[in-house]
């Protein structure tokens, strides 16, 4: 990076916390999105309704109150002096019942409802995962976008002068009319390139403030290094933690746990429930107490269907656990050795950069003095401009091989 650039970046970070703009690193992006992405947020709740769950499995049946009145229509049969509301012509019947629920059955529900609780935790970290992968991506997509800018307009900075000092040189009669235009036409070029990367800039950095969950004025940090967490393990090694530390494979495991609960509560729910209580039934003002028991036989249904289900259920958690396994170690493999790649050719590419400038510097220097064409030093400048924003792109890609290695390691939780 040229000096001059370094310096326009430092000038343009201390302007922007100057003016009360946040500045926000990668790893800070991050952890924003965290707390305040709208996709997150929506996701949040589903804790909420998995901890209701929980509330509900824990509540018992409630009592049932039924009442029977029975009044007598022919009146002849009526005590004399009584009416069709005297408790002598009526017979009512008051029933007070409840639905036992085996220990085993409420236990099953509730170890059931905090699995699932789990499982919706579990779920939650595995978006969050996804989410602190797009955010860090569009942090680099801003990133690129901004480099650029700065790259293109220092190019036209420099065509700009150049523009200046041949209208000197063409007043003198050191070039030709064509020298200038075609300077000018390089200037305008770079002009209109400079438009156009500002524009996509701001639409990329509005789109990171919509995944960060905020409308407040914001640029990103480029002081602070973004490969904070080093990736140091062999890849036998890194697999193996990944399967540990991976968020999907602990959804899957928490599949199969809830899985298994369900197998014993729908057993437990094979057993029959029966329904017990009280009666008071006065009839015809003679008081009789009895009591009330039903039970369901269970001669047709024992809960068959939902018992299979719930053992299919299990086995697709079990082979959803095998594919998860077998796509982590895929896709490790992949951004492992992605990484290595990509890591190699930033390192080559620095030798390209400072030959870059050697022969801009060469063929202007060369061009000032009358050495050379002015197509050969526009083409220089475009050649610079080029291997620069070929460079940009390659630490683009090396970056995100980097990020991509930490999502499907799981590291990238630790940001």
């Amino acid at each position: 990076m040229k000096p001059l650039f370094a310096y326009v970046i430092a000038f343009l970070l201390l302007c922007s916390r100057v003016w009360g703009q946040s500045v926000l690193s990668m790893v800070e992006a991050v952890q924003q999105a965290r707390s305040n992405n709208p996709t997150l947020k929506v996701a949040g709740y589903n804790l909420g309704i998995a901890q209701s769950d929980q509330i509900t499995a824990t509540l018992r049946p409630n009592l049932t109150l039924n009442n029977q009145s029975l009044f007598l229509l022919r009146q002849s049969l009526y005590p004399e002096g009584t009416s069709i509301w005297n408790r002598h012509n009526q017979q009512i019947w008051w029933q007070l019942t409840k639905t036992i629920q085996w220990p085993g059955q409420r236990q099953n529900k509730i170890e059931l409802s905090t699995q699932n609780y789990t499982y919706s935790q579990k779920v939650l970290a595995d978006q969050e995962r996804n989410i602190s992968l797009d955010v860090a991506q569009k942090w680099l997509d801003v990133w690129l976008l901004r480099v650029n800018t700065e790259l293109i307009n220092q190019a036209k900075t420099n065509a700009d002068s150049l523009v200046r000092i041949n209208t000197n040189r063409l007043k003198n009669q050191v070039i030709t009319l064509n020298d200038l235009t075609r300077t000018e036409l390089l200037a305008e070029q770079y002009a209109l390139q400079l438009s156009t990367s500002q524009q996509e800039y701001v639409n990329e950095l509005s789109q990171l403030k919509f995944m960060l969950g905020t409308t407040d004025s914001l640029d990103i940090a480029f002081s602070v290094p973004i490969e904070s967490i080093p990736i140091t393990l062999s890849f036998d090694s890194l697999l193996n933690q990944t399967l540990s530390r991976r968020t999907d494979m602990a959804v899957a495991q928490a599949g199969i746990n809830a899985s298994e609960v369900n197998i014993r509560l729908q057993k437990s729910l094979a057993i029959p429930q029966p329904q017990i209580g009280v009666i008071w039934n006065p009839q015809n003002s003679v008081p009789y107490l009895g009591f009330f028991g039903t039970i369901d036989l269970p001669f047709f249904n024992r809960n068959q269907g939902e018992i299979q289900k719930s053992k299919i259920v299990r086995e697709q958690a079990i082979q959803n656990q095998k594919a998860v396994a077998l796509q982590i170690q895929t896709e490790l493999r992949a951004a492992y050795d992605n990484y290595q790649v990509q890591r190699k050719n930033v390192d080559r590419f620095q030798t390209i950069l400072n030959q870059s400038d050697k022969v801009l510097n060469t063929v202007r220097y060369a061009y000032l003095r009358g050495g050379t064409s002015i197509i050969d030093f526009l083409e220089a400048q475009r050649s610079w401009v080029d291997t620069r924003q070929l460079y940009y792109n390659t630490v683009l890609s090396y970056r995100q091989s980097y990020l991509q290695l930490l999502s499907v390691s799981g590291l990238i939780s630790q940001l």
